[in-house]
C-alpha cells in the first residue's frame, strides 16, 4: 500500500463514520442484530463497533489493517466487552482461527465494506462495478466461513447504494435474489424478504445532484443502506 492510499482510506472512513453516527446510521445497525456475542469483519475507524458495544454486546472486531485495529481500539477505549484482532480474512492463520472459535460468535456483522485498491483488488479503472464485485467476494466468503462457525445463527451485511424510494420494495426483493444467489448459494443460510430493507442517507444537495446525473430520468433516486439480515437454516 502506497503512502497516500492508506492516510487516504483512514481519513474517508473517519469522515463517513462521522456522518453515519450523527444521523443514527450505526446505532440503527447495530438494533437489527440480534446476537451477543458478535464478529465484526472490518471494524474500519470504530465507529460500528461502538454502536454494538453500546448494545451491550460482546464484541469480536476484525480488521486487516493496523491503523484501524489502533483506531478501533482508541475508540472504545474502556469499552470490557471489545475485543480486537487483527487478520486477514483471506487468509486466516491458526491463532486467528482460534481466537475467534474461543470467542464463539452467534452473530457475524459486515458492514459498509470499502479498501484502497491495493487492500480490495478493485482496478482504478472500473469504479463502481470493481467496488461491487470486491464487496460480492467479500460477501460470499464471510458466509461461507461462518458455516465453520456452529454457533453463528445470523449474518447482517450493510452497504451503501442507491435506489428510487418508490421502487423499495422491488429492491428488497432484488437484494433477497442476490445474495440467494451469489452470497448463499448452496450454504446452510436463508434469506427472506421480512429480513431485508432500506435507510436513507443524509445526503447533501451536491450529492443528489450527481444521483441524479447518474441516472438521468429516474424519479426520486436516493442514497440508501441496504441492510440484509440472513439466517442459518434449521
Amino acid at each position: 500500500m502506497t503512502a497516500y492510499d492508506l492516510p487516504a482510506f483512514l481519513a474517508y472512513w473517519q469522515r463517513e463514520g462521522e456522518r453515519y453516527s450523527r444521523h443514527g446510521d450505526y446505532a440503527w445497525m447495530a438494533g437489527l442484530v440480534s446476537g451477543e456475542r458478535v464478529l465484526e469483519i472490518g471494524c474500519g475507524a470504530g465507529f460500528g463497533t461502538v454502536a454494538l458495544a453500546a448494545r451491550g454486546v460482546e464484541v469480536l472486531a476484525l480488521d486487516l489493517l493496523a491503523p484501524c485495529i489502533a483506531l478501533t481500539a482508541e475508540r472504545t477505549a474502556g469499552t470490557g466487552s471489545v475485543r480486537l484482532l487483527q487478520a486477514d480474512l483471506t487468509t486466516l492463520d491458526e491463532e486467528a482461527i482460534n481466537a475467534i472459535n474461543a470467542f464463539r460468535p452467534d452473530a457475524v456483522v459486515c458492514w459498509l465494506m470499502g479498501a484502497p485498491e491495493e487492500v480490495s483488488g478493485v482496478p482504478a479503472n472500473r469504479g463502481g462495478a470493481g467496488v461491487a464485485a470486491y464487496r460480492e467476494r467479500l460477501h460470499r466468503l464471510v458466509a461461507t466461513l461462518a458455516c465453520d462457525w456452529p454457533g453463528v445463527r445470523q449474518i447482517h451485511f450493510v452497504d451503501r447504494t442507491a435506489i428510487a424510494w418508490q421502487a423499495k420494495d422491488i429492491g428488497r426483493e432484488a437484494l433477497v435474489r442476490y445474495h440467494l444467489a451469489t452470497t448463499l448459494k448452496d450454504l446452510p443460510f436463508s434469506a427472506v424478504v421480512r429480513n431485508a430493507c432500506y435507510r436513507k442517507l443524509d445526503a447533501t444537495a451536491a450529492e443528489l445532484a450527481q444521483l441524479q446525473r447518474l441516472f438521468p430520468g429516474a424519479r426520486g433516486v436516493v442514497p440508501v443502506l441496504a441492510s440484509m439480515i440472513v439466517e442459518r437454516k434449521t
